[in-house]
Parts: C-alpha cells; structure tokens; sequence
C-alpha cells in the first residue's frame, strides 16, 4: 500500500532515509514529503518512531475535482460508515492549490459536509466536530484537478513531542532539531563516546532532542502516552499496543544506561530557566547542565568538563523577523567554537548563507532548510580547528581579491539579495545567478544545488569576447569572475565547471571539456533530473525552459505526450509527474535517451507507458500514425549529423510543425521552442493549418529577464 509522509523543506531526504530504516518497502523523497510502501503497520511505526515527519497520511481515495460539486460527490462516494462511527468526532484539515477551488476552509467544510450526510442518511445521526482532538482527523489535498483524501494516523503534527512545558521567544520545531542532530551525525558521535554542546540554548530544544535520540525514546511515546493517537475505525489498536509495548522497553533501556554528556549555555536567564523546565518534562534532567553564560564565555562555560576534547556543537543562533539577526554575533560564536573545542564537529543551523559565513567557519557541506516559512542555511564543519575564514559578509571584502573581481563579487551578491524571494517563495534550486551583468566579465554563472546534500556547483560558461580584444585580457578577466564567485559562494575550484573558448578550425568555439563522467541529481519542482556540469557542452538542464517545463507538467494529466527532439528528457520527467496517460520521446542520441532514461527511474518511471525513440524527428513525423494530446518541440538551431539530412530550424520549421500538428488530437497543444536569436516565424504558412500564439514573455523566468531573447515560444493547436 502507498502512504504519504509530510515533513518541512530540507528534510524529505532525511525522511525517506529514516522510513527505510523504520522498515518501509520503498520510500521517494518528492516536495515536503515523502511517497512510501509499506503496510499499516509500518504507518502505525512511522507515527511512533519518525523524528522527522510532521503528518503520516493514509490515503482513502483520490478522484478527479474539477469543482466544489465534485468535491462533494468524491468525498460522498467513500463509505464512511466503515470508517467513523456516528458517535465520534471528526476534523478535517484542507490543502487547495489551482484555480478550481481556492479556499482551504471552504474545502474542509464541503467533506465535513459530505461525510455527515453519508452518516445520517445511512444511521439517522450524525457525528460531531472536535479540531483539538478528533477522533478521526481527514486530510483533504486538492491539486491539478484531483483530490486526495486520507487519515492523518497521528492524528495531528508529529513534532510535538509531548514535553514542551514551556517556550522561548523562537522556538525551533523538534523535527529540524533532529535534522540539525542527524546531519552532524550525532547517533555515531554519542556511540562513540561523544558529547554535546549547544551555546545558545534557548529553551534546550536541540539538547532534549539529542538526549531523547540517545536513549533511544521513540518520539511519540510522550506525545500518545497511553492514548491512541487515531479512533479511526480502521486503525490497527492490537498492533499499536504491540509497538508501544516494545518502544516502551526500549525506553527503559535507554534511559537507565544516557551518559551525562549534554551542555547548554544561554546568556538569557529566563531561556535557561525555560530549558530546565523542559528538561525535567522530557525527563532527562540528570543529563543535561545548563548554565547562564554569553558565547564568548564558552571555554569558562564549560571548563573542567570532561567533554571537551570531543563531540557536536549543535546551535540555533537568532536570525528572524523576532530575533533580529547581528553578524557581530556569529562571528563571536565562530571565534569561540574555534577556541574552546577546535576538534570537534559543529552543525548550525544560520538565517542565510550570508549570516554562515559571518562564522568564519569553513563549511564541509551545506543544507538548505526551512524554519517554517524562514529558510535557513545548514553549515556542518568537521572539525571546527580548519575554519579558515574569517571575514563576516557585512564587511569589505579579502584584499586578495582585484578590483575587478570585487566589483563581480558586489554585483552578483546584489543578484543573489534581488533573487532570493524568488528562490525562496517558487523553491527553485538551480538557477542563474550571472549572465554577462558586467560586459567586461562575459560569462554566464549557474547555480545548481543538488540532492540529497544540498551542496553548491556552479557552472561558468565563457562568452566569445570581440576579436579586437586581446586573449590574455579575456583569460584575465575571466580568472577575475571565477575568483569572485568562488568568493561569494565559498566554494573549492572542484565544485566549479568553467566552459572556455579556444581559437580552432572555423573559428571560436568550445574546448576543454573533462571525462569526468560525474553526475549530480538536482530538483525542479516535483521532479528529480540528472545534470552533468563537467564533460558536456550543456549541463543536460536548460534553466531557461523551467517555467515551460512546469507549464507543461500541469497540463499532463491524463494525457499523451510527445517531446521532440527531447535531448535528456527533462520535459518528459516533468509530464510523467504530471500523471501523463504516456510519454513518448524522440531523439537521434542514444547518449541522450539513455540520459532520459536514467532521469525517468530517478523518479520511479519505467515500463511501457514511457517510449523511447532513437531517430530523426522530421523523418519519424513523416512515418508515425499516433495522435498526442500535448507536444513539446524544442529543436536545435542547426544540425549536420551524418545520421540525418542536415536541418536548419529556419528554413525547415513551417514544414516540421505542419507535421507536428498533423499528430495532435483535437483539443491539443503543441508547444514550439527555440533559442536561435534571429528566427522569424512563417506566419503566414503556419496560419494555414494552425492557430498559433507567442508566449515568449511568460516563459521566460526571473533569471533570465536579463537576457529575454534567450529563447522564443509559442502555443499552437490545429484548425
């Protein structure tokens, strides 16, 4: 059976890790979640064990909703007479997106509505509302045109663990502290002997946490106590009662034999005060010792421990709208952690990248994650003793940076401030940050951040400079905005691809490509692509197609989709999540379609229903009988392979896209794409068998305005 668990951005991997572990069959991380196969009874665990899950969803139907009436009839057709008795209490949360239905609340009323009346049609009674403590708490999900209505199992968010008597001014939820807990690989260090330290404690979330994971304390036994967290009707109680049993016997165990290795230190006696209040809630206050100190009192802090000489530094330093975030202050904790215990290992969890590098603290793997709506920089430093970097972002740069290259530096850190919102608010990961702003540095900077680290790559492609420009100035300046963005981004020259031109037969073109054959996953939306930054001409991932390949992913539903001239399939990967009937690519690489192949198993697509066709499209169009309800056609400029006859996109487009319509059945959509600057539509040919609109404009994404010639579109359908 498949479930869904929910969790906070940043975690989903984490998540589907955990679950395996839990003894799920199969778990994929997707967007704030994770889809899972498993039984009930492996639910019924997750709910129990996840440190990191904020719902377990058990799914009861999922059914096509093009409208409030829909919803309605969909949740009326579930007998839920088998579910919930008209005794009990019901609540039911909603999450609407798309254009159909738009209001949450309204949603949750219209299946409160349908459940009560399928009730008391069938008994005469109905049952009652109850939003603090239902009895049966529905889940309803509506998006693209479906809706999803399940049990929440826990019967409620799975963060709260049940101690939290009391809390400081920005609480930190419990499941980011085990996230901040497991990437610093505090499991392992604990096993080891180690201990743990958090300087800026608050109300002692992350000490509690890490307390309560090294006794082995199942999350939700505090949470349940001896309450079962769902009455609903089809909730195993038998097998409950069986793992509360057991998590119970484990508790005990790992109770009795915690070591007294957890240190909090705050400089607000009322945080620490909060945390010792917690502390004994939790019931580990033998364990951890708190005391009221600034960061910069850590070595006094803890002097005489026998801690010092190994462990985590865990730490939440103040960085939101309530807690205004001071760079002083992290470079103070930086300064600090370097002095007082330079071997151990550090995992914090900073407002931004701006604010982790204001620790000074060289960062072995970065973390994109989310404080509720905050996003956050997770920096893991192993040991702190090679911090290397101690110039905060707020003040000038290094000197070993030119002139030229820390105007580079100022101009892309003002691209990254103006994109952020972007970023943050669309969760895009891969994006361009740079594209020639300064015309003197003619290059194009991309940003990829790949899964499941959330390390940074970047990607320099060099742009040809005029011929009276002198090579030796053209190396220079380039070696200037290679050094800038390895200062921005604080990155090693090995995560960074730079594409240069050399001087051939013919004149400019590429060169020096590595064979590295090194591929890294990244996230687009729902979907997870391949991208190879170092041995091709183009990294596998056109970043300028992201809004069309999202556009397309919400029109696939249900549909027959074709991708012409599909290069590495991403549009494909895209039209598959977007539940398409069946995709068929065409491509004359076999390296491509292979590459399309792999992408399509990253997400779990395989079989029939995806069709892979190594040929020239212009002569498979000529020889295909099959009717398509959405296409995407993106060809190349030009091609000469000896494989095909030569193609030229402007002489030859009228007579491709006439034989692309031709394959679309009525009521469908092709979209025509290219990046060829100096095209020019044959509107007058293509009016004769085609309606045909330019959506240029609202394909082109944010970071790409720069640059809105980058590629033309257009929609066309068939008269």
């Amino acid at each position: 059976m498949k479930f869904f668990a929910s969790c906070g951005k940043g975690l989903e991997y984490l998540l589907a890790e955990e679950l395996l572990m839990l003894g799920c069959t199969h778990a994929t991380a997707a967007m704030a979640g994770v889809n899972v196969e498993g039984t009930l009874a492996d639910a019924q665990r997750a709910v129990l064990w996840s440190r990191l899950a904020s719902r377990v969803l058990w799914p009861l139907t999922d059914y096509d909703c093009v409208d409030e009436h829909a919803l309605y009839a969909g949740a009326a057709a579930v007998p839920w007479q088998d579910h919930l008795g008209t005794e009990q209490t019901l609540a039911v949360d909603a999450h609407v997106s798309g254009t159909a239905i738009t209001h949450a609340r309204y949603a949750a009323q219209r299946v409160k509505d349908a459940v009560v009346d399928v009730l008391r049609a069938r008994t005469g009674e109905r049952p009652s509302v109850d939003v603090e403590s239902p009895d049966l708490r529905i889940n309803l999900v509506v998006r693209k045109g479906r809706a999803i209505l399940s049990v929440d199992l826990g019967g409620g968010p799975l963060h709260r663990r049940g101690w939290r008597s009391a809390q400081g001014e920005a609480p930190l939820k419990e499941s980011l502290a085990a996230a901040v807990l497991l990437r610093g690989s505090w499991p392992q260090i604990y096993a080891d002997g180690g201990a743990l330290l958090d300087p800026m404690c608050g109300g002692g979330t992350l000490l509690i946490e890490g307390a309560l994971m090294a006794a082995d304390v199942a999350p939700g036994l505090l949470r349940h106590g001896n309450i079962v967290p769902s009455r609903w009707l089809g909730f195993d109680a038998m097998q409950w009662t069986t793992l509360m049993a057991e998590a119970r016997k484990r508790e005990s165990v790992g109770r009795a034999g915690l070591r007294p290795v957890f240190f909090g230190s705050d400089s607000d006696p009322h945080a620490i005060r909060t945390a010792r209040e917690n502390t004994e809630a939790a019931g580990v206050p033998e364990a951890i010792q708190y005391k009221v100190a600034a960061v910069e009192q850590l070595t006094a802090a803890f002097a005489g421990s026998d801690a010092q000489s190994r462990g985590l530094v865990v730490c939440n330093p103040p960085y939101d709208a309530r807690l205004a975030a001071d760079p002083a202050l992290y470079r103070a904790l930086g300064n600090a952690l370097k002095q007082a215990m330079p071997d151990w290992r550090a995992s914090l969890l900073c407002g931004d990248a701006e604010l982790a590098y204001a620790t000074g603290l060289r960062a072995q793997k970065k973390y994109q994650m989310f404080n509720g709506a905050l996003e956050c920089a997770l920096i893991v430093c192993d040991p702190i003793s090679i911090a290397v970097r101690t110039q905060p972002a707020s003040e000038a740069q290094p000197q070993t940076l030119s002139d030229g290259a820390m105007m580079v530096a100022n101009r892309l850190r003002k691209n990254l401030k103006k994109l952020k919102p972007w970023l943050q608010r669309e969760s895009v990961t891969c994006y361009r940050a740079y594209d020639a702003d300064l015309p003197e540095y003619a290059a194009a900077i991309d940003v990829y951040s790949t899964e499941p680290t959330g390390e940074i790559w970047l990607h320099v492609q060099e742009y040809a400079a005029p011929a009276e420009i002198p090579e030796a100035t053209t190396r220079h300046r380039l070696n200037e905005l290679v050094a800038a963005a390895r200062d921005v981004f604080d990155l090693p020259k090995e995560r960074i691809a730079l594409k240069t031109r050399s001087i051939g037969k013919g004149g400019s073109k590429y060169g020096r490509f590595d064979q590295r054959g090194e591929f890294l996953a990244v996230r687009e939306g729902a979907a997870k692509l391949r991208v190879n930054l170092f041995d091709y001409l183009d990294t596998g991932l056109f970043l300028d197609h992201r809004p069309l390949r999202l556009r397309i992913e919400e029109e696939a539903e249900d549909v027959r989709f074709l991708n012409l001239f599909g290069y590495t399939g991403a549009a494909t990967v895209h039209a598959a999540v977007g539940r398409a009937r069946q995709t068929t690519t065409v491509d004359l690489s076999a390296t491509y379609l292979q590459w399309c192949t792999d992408n399509l198993l990253e997400n779990g697509f395989s079989g029939h229903k995806h069709r892979l066709v190594q040929a020239d499209a212009m002569g498979w169009l000529a020889s295909d009988r099959g009717e398509y309800d959405l296409i995407f056609c993106d060809p190349p400029t030009f091609s000469n392979s000896a494989r095909a006859s030569d193609f030229d996109i402007q002489r030859e487009h009228a007579r491709l896209l006439h034989a692309a319509v031709a394959r679309l059945a009525p009521g469908g959509t092709l979209y025509f794409s290219n990046n060829f600057r100096r095209f020019k539509l044959d509107h007058d040919t293509i009016a004769q068998f085609a309606e045909c609109v330019e959506i240029s404009a609202d394909t082109i994404p944010p970071d790409f305005v720069r640059n809105p010639r980058i590629h033309q579109t257009w929609m066309l359908r068939r008269r």
